[in-house]
């Protein structure tokens, strides 16, 4: 009776600690792919903010053909939120990507006609509602890589993330900081 008692104390201890496990590795699998998913959220609106600029330019460009400069920083900005591949190339070109654009707005604050103009507010409002889309979704991502980066950390995470290859991930901030966004041009219509 006494080697029984001992053997079912034993079971149990192996199954608690099987269920553990499977827990604990389901749980940081989870918090990766929820950081992915938030990944994803950032970069569909950042393609979205790119697919309307060339409308926008279209709007300024027939209207200040002589800016070429703007044109040329725009597209190049746009060129490389396209090549960027991690989020921290990504927030940088999508800064690139900002600062270009309000450089494109300001111009456009010197033609009545283009302000005017139904299609440019249209795709102005557009525009206003990706870029508020886009915090959003850094919002969200920010914090799931904050949950995930602390599971990983914390024990009993930090006991399997090496094993499961899951390394810290970068938040998705602008280059400067928050510092960027709080002193980007005004553009008044």
């Amino acid at each position: 009776m006494k080697k029984s008692f001992w053997i079912w104390i034993v079971v149990i201890l192996l199954i608690v600690a099987a269920v553990f496990v499977i827990s604990t590795r389901n749980d940081l699998i989870a918090q990766d792919e929820a950081v992915g998913e938030q990944w994803g959220q950032i970069d569909a609106q950042l393609q979205r903010r790119n697919d309307l600029i060339p409308n926008l330019v279209a709007s300024v460009k027939g209207y200040a053909a002589h800016e070429k400069e703007i044109f040329s920083s725009v597209a190049n900005a746009r060129s490389s939120l396209l090549a960027a591949k991690t989020p921290e190339e990504k927030a940088e070109a999508s800064a690139q990507v900002s600062a270009s654009l309000g450089r494109l707005l300001a111009i456009a604050e010197n033609y009545p006609d283009l302000k005017a103009d139904g299609s440019f507010h249209r795709l102005m409002d557009e525009l206003a509602g990706t870029e508020n889309r886009i915090a959003v979704a850094r919002t969200r991502y920010n914090q799931s890589v904050k949950e995930y980066n602390r599971a990983i950390r914390q024990f009993p995470g930090s006991l399997f993330a090496s094993g499961m290859g899951l390394e810290k991930r970068g938040y998705f901030n602008p280059p400067a900081g928050h510092q960027a966004v709080e002193t980007a041009p005004e553009v008044k219509f």
